[in-house]
């Protein structure tokens, strides 16, 4: 098989990873360099490239969507609570405050604890509410004795 020389400049940097690549996988580097410019040529090559980038954006553009929806449904929902609890909170009394306060440390304690089981699990509130607004009887929710297994 007859072959062209050719002398080539490239930057120092991919000189480096072409000698590692070779090292690594026990070819010459006129080898690998021939290989990256045939598939770089090759118009079948080109063709596939193109369709896994336009399969990977596709993926990427449903990815993005799913988190903006997730986003929306997170933002809807602390405004509704907050919305909520301000409306029906009544004013804790002065003599009932440090009370009130210690209540509301033990309370959130229980939901860092039960979020920090929900993270570790895997688990998303998210996943047990159906696209149709029912939600899943799932033994998780705090206040009700149905608290998840410690």
């Amino acid at each position: 098989m007859s072959r062209t020389r050719l002398n080539l400049f490239i930057e120092p940097e991919h000189a480096k990873r072409l000698n590692e690549l070779a090292i690594k996988k026990g070819l010459s580097k006129s080898s690998i360099v021939a290989a990256a410019l045939a598939a770089w040529l090759s118009p079948v090559s080109g063709e596939q490239r193109d369709t896994a980038m336009a399969k990977r954006l596709d993926r990427l553009s449903r990815q993005f969507e799913q988190l903006e929806r997730d986003q929306n449904i997170l933002i809807e929902t602390v405004a509704l609570y907050v919305r909520y609890y301000l409306t029906v909170s009544t004013p804790v009394p002065e003599a009932h405050q440090d009370a009130a306060r210690a209540q509301g440390r033990l309370r959130f304690s229980q939901f860092i604890e039960q979020l920090g089981r929900r993270v570790q699990k895997g688990r998303r509130l998210f996943d047990e509410v159906r696209m149709d607004g029912s939600v899943e009887t799932s033994p998780s929710a705090p206040g009700t004795g149905r608290e998840e297994a410690r």
